[in-house]
C-alpha cells in the first residue's frame, strides 16, 4: 500500500525535538509523529495509562540504546515469517 506523503515545514529546533524522540537510527519522522499523536490521545483520553505508557516508552528507548532489542527481520524469523 502506497502512502500519499506531504512536505511540511518545521523550525530547526522542533526537528531536533522529533530527533530525540527517535528510538533507532533510521526511525522515520512518521513514526516518531505518530508515536506522539498516540501519547497525547492516550493523555487526553486515559490520563491513568498515559503514566504507565510514558514508563513503558522509557523503559524501551532505554533498552534500545543498550542495543537489546530485535530488528525486523529478526523478528520475523522468531515468529517463522
Amino acid at each position: 500500500m502506497r502512502m500519499e506523503a506531504t512536505t511540511i515545514k518545521i523550525h530547526k529546533n522542533t526537528k531536533q525535538e522529533l530527533d530525540r524522540f527517535k528510538e533507532y537510527g533510521n526511525e522515520s519522522y512518521e513514526e516518531v509523529i505518530q508515536k506522539i499523536i498516540f501519547i497525547a490521545k492516550n493523555v487526553k483520553n486515559q490520563p491513568e495509562l498515559s503514566e504507565e505508557t510514558l514508563n513503558a516508552i522509557e523503559k524501551a528507548r532505554e533498552r534500545i540504546k543498550k542495543g537489546n532489542f530485535l530488528t525486523e527481520a529478526e523478528a520475523k524469523k522468531r515468529l517463522g515469517f
